[in-house]
């Protein structure tokens, strides 16, 4: 197939790029630049609020991950963010001809329920504008699907870690980046919310982009899909540090703030596309994760 991939020079783009190459697809990477994109990925330059400079196609499929993603600057930005994530998604729809679409997005449309693990019947809640101008993206992709014009699959992922090829992780406000920068004596110390008990679970992004694959090559014109995506196993914040320094051999000092209202627990459920698409993550421990991440920064650190 012929697949488009927006944000392809991103950490999640890249891997799922580079998943697709590997599959045998002919992969072009919609960027403002043309460096950071994996072996085999053709950039195409272009904008998602400058719809005029769009590729027009026609592709086989879409990947769309090309978001702005951080919940706290969501609530400082949130015009910038409904732009970028909706209305983005909405020049790519109008613009880009494609059979199918793969569109990334987020857990946060959940809000925090107090069911877990959280399936995708759970109502839609989000409490952050990021959260909500994903969840706007996902009901024009899923409404332009019914039209027949395409098949979509919305994927919905919760804490994406890990590396490929060396890349890190670059959010440096996630936990896992936070706590290996200090391991790697970038930051003196870790400043954690409350009293480290929140559980998050981690999904490799490699496992995530063979999600991606998956889906693109499932998916056919008029299907209306949604699926979580994640490894469903859970750890808390004090077991995360406590595996960064076990695999780093480093300690990652910790100094507690205030508790802030936020869930104790946020699990995914997985089961429909374990079940639909044979899907399952293999590279998703977090002793893998961490170990992946810590090779690729010492690598950066030369």
């Amino acid at each position: 197939m012929r697949v488009l991939v927006t944000g392809a020079a991103g950490y999640i783009g890249y891997a799922v790029g580079r998943r697709l190459v590997a599959a045998g697809h002919e992969v072009d990477g919609l960027v403002r630049r043309s460096s950071g994109l994996p072996d085999g990925v053709r950039p195409v330059h272009g904008d998602l609020l400058v719809p005029d400079g769009l590729p027009r196609g026609p592709y086989d499929g879409v990947c769309h991950l090309a978001a702005l993603t951080r919940v706290r600057e969501s609530f400082e930005q949130p015009l910038r963010y409904f732009a970028a994530n909706f209305q983005g998604t909405v020049n790519l729809l109008e613009s880009v001809a494609a059979d199918r679409v793969v569109f990334g997005s987020t857990a946060a449309v959940y809000g925090t329920p107090e069911r877990q693990p959280i399936p995708e019947s759970e109502a839609a809640a989000p409490a952050s504008p990021y959260g909500a101008s994903k969840l706007a993206a996902e009901q024009a992709v899923r409404f332009h699907a019914r039209t027949g014009a395409a098949g979509a699959v919305v994927l919905r992922t919760f804490n994406v870690a890990g590396s490929v090829d060396g890349r890190i992780d670059p959010d440096a406000t996630r936990l896992i980046p936070k706590a290996l920068a200090v391991a790697a004596g970038h930051a003196p110390l870790l400043e954690i919310n409350g009293d480290g008990l929140a559980v998050r679970e981690y999904l490799h992004v490699d496992d995530l982009a063979a999600a991606y694959v998956r889906a693109l090559e499932a998916v056919r014109p008029g299907d209306d899909r949604l699926y979580n995506v994640g490894s469903g196993a859970g750890a808390a914040v004090h077991e995360v540090v406590a595996a960064v320094e076990k695999a780093t051999g480093r300690p990652v000092p910790v100094r507690r703030r205030p508790a802030r209202p936020e869930a104790p627990v946020l699990l995914c459920d997985a089961a429909a596309i374990r079940a639909d698409l044979g899907w399952r993550p293999v590279r998703s421990a977090l002793p893998e994760i961490i170990a992946g991440s810590w090779d690729a920064l010492t690598r950066a650190d030369g």
